[in-house]
């Protein structure tokens, strides 16, 4: 135990982080917005980093608060944005703080390290992320 901080024990995040079971998840393809699946008509299922992929689109795709099927943890709030005015390296980086909020629920998700946004025409902004997971870093691309 610290002196300096009593109140503080031995918790290690990424000790705790390894602890839980091997992260699962169907996988999706985000251009047809379907599952993807194998020769014999089976979900494919993808685990740790791919299926943390999958995790971190779908949960920027879905609206929190908005459907009763999801926690009211899971999700992001950008409903708040539509018709609002600001100026765009303010609603960058309120997109920035909304996207970090909407992540760090997932426990296999340890941190964001770089949130950067690109405007590929006048009305499409990509976020390219970049975040530690306790199976390593992950780019995902939004």
């Amino acid at each position: 135990m610290s002196d300096a901080y009593p109140f503080v024990t031995g918790f290690n995040p990424v000790e705790e982080a390894k602890k839980l079971p091997t992260f699962v998840e169907f996988d999706w393809d985000f251009d047809t917005d379907n599952f993807k699946y194998d020769s014999n008509g089976k979900q494919k299922i993808v685990t740790e980093n791919d299926a943390i992929k999958v995790w971190v689109g779908k949960a920027l795709q879905t609206e929190r608060y908005q459907y009763l099927a999801y926690s009211w943890q899971y999700g992001i709030e950008v409903k708040p944005f539509i018709g609002k005015v600001m100026q765009v390296k303010e609603r960058y980086l309120e997109l920035k703080r909304v996207i970090v909020e909407c992540l760090m629920v997932n426990p296999y998700i340890l941190s964001i390290d770089s949130v950067e946004f690109t405007t590929t025409d006048a009305d499409t902004v990509v976020a390219d992320i970049i975040l530690t997971t306790i199976y390593g870093e992950v780019n995902v691309n939004v």
